[in-house]
C-alpha cells in the first residue's frame, strides 16, 4: 500500500498558533513589506513564550555584525524556573537567510525606515516573529486612516441595513 506524503506547511497561515500581535505598530507605521524570522530562544523562553507571556509594543529589529537582532520585545519570565531565569528584555538574535538580512539591512539604512515586530506565533512548533519593514506615519496620516475605518464601517452597515 503506497503512503501519501505529508502536506508542507502553506503561506495561508492555517497552523499558526498566534501569541502576540503588535497593534501598535500598524498604528504607528505604515507597513511596505513582511518578513517570516525565527526566534533563537533559550528554554524557559519557549515555555514562557507557549504560555502566551509576549509583549511586542516597542519590539524593533536592529542589525548589528551582519545579524539581525530582536530588541525591546519583553518575553515575561517563565516562574517554575526560578533561579534559572532569562532577562525579559534581552536582545534576541532573529533567524534569517543571508541574502533577506542583506536586503533589510539595505533598506534600513535609507532614511525614515525601520524593521518592527508585528506578531509572535508557533509555526510547526517553532517560535516565529513577523517582521514589518515600515515608515513612520504623521499625525494627519493617522487621523486619514480613522476616518476611511469609520467610513467603511458606515458603508457595511448601511448596505446590510438595506437588505
Amino acid at each position: 500500500m503506497a503512503r501519501t506524503p505529508k502536506k508542507k506547511a502553506t503561506d495561508d497561515h492555517g497552523n499558526d498558533r498566534t501569541i502576540a500581535v503588535n497593534r501598535k505598530a500598524f498604528h504607528d507605521y505604515e507597513i511596505l513589506e513582511k518578513y517570516e524570522a525565527g526566534l533563537m530562544l533559550t528554554g524557559t523562553e519557549i515555555k514562557s513564550v507557549r504560555s502566551g507571556r509576549v509583549d511586542l509594543r516597542d519590539a524593533y529589529a536592529r542589525p548589528e555584525g551582519g545579524e539581525l537582532w530582536l530588541v525591546n520585545a519583553h518575553i515575561a519570565t517563565y516562574d517554575p524556573a526560578s533561579v534559572h531565569n532569562h532577562d525579559p528584555r534581552r536582545p534576541r538574535k532573529l533567524l534569517l537567510h543571508r541574502k533577506q538580512i542583506d536586503e533589510l539591512i539595505a533598506n534600513v539604512a535609507q532614511k525614515g525606515l525601520t524593521i518592527v515586530g508585528l506578531r509572535v506565533y508557533i509555526r510547526n512548533h517553532v517560535a516565529k516573529v513577523e517582521l514589518g519593514l515600515a515608515r513612520g506615519k504623521r499625525q494627519f496620516d493617522k487621523r486619514r486612516a480613522i476616518m476611511d475605518r469609520e467610513l467603511d464601517l458606515a458603508a457595511r452597515r448601511a448596505m446590510s441595513a438595506h437588505r
